[in-house]
């Protein structure tokens, strides 16, 4: 049977081949993004693409919108929580405004507009919460502190969801794609103020910029659809070799420090 989904940010990137994937084989799909004229290509699937116009940092707004689409198809069984940008600025280059604007995207959006589809799949008694993370949610790289922040902090949030709601039939996937060829470092990403303090380091990580693998955002579509088919979906998956390779490199060392402290760590609990 055929699925109704619920996108954020499809004017672009991964949201609009997450949206194009899901169309092509049936689905019906209603897609979000801050301007409707972004999304036209889109149109071309008829009624089974659904535009809504949505800035998600507007809670009252995401649950409109989620409802319109629940009561346009009848149902909702799967809700990607995609839109998102990346900000670079090394930790002293932020600003209060620069920071705020990425948790209100990248966390708290997601958190309405989850907390607008929960009530509807209880109700239903199914339903998918897929989360856009990144490899960005389990390591960390300089330049990139606040983007961090607010895919750790979607990590951490998803992950007691997914305890919480699982007794409801609602399934939850943190997805943690690698470098693919999006705009995310492009035009879609936002950029503080240089210090001069770190020039130097910032020249030497555009020079080792190139040489990272870069996925395609179409492959990322198709492994979605067999994430959503699924009927036991991980709670987690990395999407691209390049961020496998990372988390298990990252992970090994993790559980070795842990293991080469173990002893004070016991001495901590008294």
């Amino acid at each position: 049977m055929s699925k109704v989904w619920f996108i954020t940010g499809v004017s672009r990137g991964f949201g609009e081949e997450f949206a194009r994937a899901a169309l092509e084989r049936g689905d019906k799909v209603a897609g979000t993004a801050r301007r409707l004229e972004t999304v036209e290509g889109l149109k071309a699937y008829g009624d089974a693409f659904l535009p809504i116009q949505l800035d998600v940092t507007d809670r009252a707004a995401d649950m409109a919108a989620v409802q319109q689409a629940k009561v346009h198809f009848g149902q909702l069984d799967v809700v990607v929580n995609n839109a998102g940008y990346g900000h670079f600025g090394f930790f002293e280059e932020i600003t209060e405004e620069e920071a705020r604007a990425q948790m209100e995207t990248n966390l708290f959006g997601a958190m309405w507009v989850t907390q607008a589809a929960v009530p509807i799949m209880r109700e239903q008694g199914h339903g998918h919460i897929i989360q856009i993370s990144s490899i960005g949610g389990v390591a960390a790289f300089p330049s990139l502190g606040i983007y961090h922040a607010s895919k750790w902090a979607l990590e951490g949030m998803s992950e007691a969801l997914a305890q919480e709601v699982a007794g409801q039939g609602i399934k939850v996937t943190l997805v943690e794609p690698g470098s693919y060829g999006t705009d995310w470092g492009g035009d879609s990403a936002s950029h503080s103020a240089s210090n001069p303090q770190y020039d130097g380091f910032r020249q030497a990580m555009a020079q080792n910029r190139g040489q990272s693998q870069t996925g395609d955002p179409k492959a990322a579509a198709q492994a979605l659809l067999k994430v959503v088919d699924s009927e036991t979906p991980p709670l987690r998956i990395m999407f691209g070799g390049q961020a496998f390779d990372i988390a298990q490199g990252l992970y090994a060392k993790r559980v070795q420090t842990w293991k080469d402290w173990e002893t004070v760590s016991r001495e901590a609990q008294g």
